[in-house]
């Protein structure tokens, strides 16, 4: 396989949570994207250093299935990327010591990414988004943002919980084991009935933590539970489709790109669709397969990094637990 300037190959290693994964990509595509993902006991959330050890355990295996699925050596890969945060620092480290591994046997230059970063690039290119409003919701994410003068720029956040936490902490609730968004989802289909929910947008941001103490509440006093689900979902998505849709106005961008786990409820998806039919904006979903956390996001944005020339020593390849999406430089994107 050529590896000249018009196909570079790489691999990028993702280990920000409950996910390993590895990925190879070339300049065109995702050659291979493989992951193990630690499972949480029933009622559970994820526990970092069991998270990390899980990590520790399957990083070899996960990358050498990388490499064979994409039908790559290692010696025509050009860089070795890595999630270098946000995330739990037991598993970024994880990660980060695979990828500064690869980086040093290899003698391969080294390139940190943003995970949330990542999120966005990848369903950038899977769906064809250029310029987009960019809705990231996700167990570690909930922004609304734009790209403007070299960065992604916040036009809401939560305030408290992501929406993923909220789907996840409420599931635990009942005895359900993270991530919990799926679950919820197939319970809310089996209801029409609304409650009464906190509905909390504070300018652009929004809050769930009110939200979260009254569905915990609505369990022990007996309501039903698909009626929850359902509510939870129409009253926590509806506050993300105000923000998202005063995002598009002042911006007047024609494309809404949604990425990020949650970003696979489909009930989500009809939501926003309303939103960018009637600013006659197109909708971009990422493929339900790259929506979670995966090696790919890491492995593509790398791959745009590496070509406008970032890449750090391996002696400076730390993790950041705290990044935020707009403290990331993207030089890739100056248009």
């Amino acid at each position: 396989m050529s590896t000249n300037d018009s196909n570079i190959i790489g691999i990028g290693i993702e280990s920000t949570a409950h996910t390993l994964g590895a990925s190879i990509v070339d300049s065109t595509k995702i050659l291979s994207d493989v992951k193990d993902v630690y499972k949480a006991p029933e009622g559970a959330g994820i526990h970092p250093r069991e998270a990390s050890r899980h990590h520790t355990e399957k990083a070899s295996e996960i990358v050498k299935q990388a490499l064979n699925k994409a039908r790559v050596k290692p010696k025509e890969l050009r860089f070795v990327a890595y999630s270098m945060g946000p995330g739990l620092g037991p598993c970024l480290r994880v990660g980060a010591v695979v990828a500064r591994t690869l980086s040093s046997y290899l003698k391969l230059p080294l390139i940190p990414v943003n995970h949330a970063v990542g999120h966005i690039e990848i369903g950038a290119m899977l769906t064809g988004a250029t310029d987009p409003v960019a809705l990231l919701v996700s167990g570690g994410h909930t922004v609304i943002c734009a790209f403007e003068s070299g960065r992604w720029r916040i036009f809401g956040e939560t305030l408290d919980l992501s929406i993923g936490q909220l789907l996840d902490q409420f599931g635990r609730e009942v005895g359900f084991a993270s991530p919990c968004g799926a679950r919820i989802e197939q319970h809310a289909l089996k209801s029409s009935n609304l409650l009464s929910l906190p509905y909390s947008v504070k300018g652009q941001d929004v809050s769930y933590s009110g939200m979260l103490t009254a569905a915990k509440k609505m369990i022990h006093s007996g309501q039903r539970f698909e009626d929850i689900c359902y509510s939870l979902q129409e009253t926590g998505f509806a506050m993300l489709v105000e923000v998202a849709e005063r995002a598009i106005a002042f911006t007047e961008k024609k494309q809404l790109l949604v990425v990020g786990g949650v970003a696979a409820n489909k009930r989500l998806s009809e939501m926003l669709k309303e939103v960018s039919t009637r600013h006659s904006a197109s909708l971009h979903v990422v493929p339900l397969l790259y929506s979670g956390d995966c090696g790919a996001q890491i492995a593509w944005t790398g791959l745009q990094a590496y070509k406008a020339g970032v890449q750090i020593p391996v002696e400076k390849s730390i993790v950041r637990q705290s990044w935020r999406l707009d403290q990331v430089d993207v030089p890739w994107r100056n248009f």
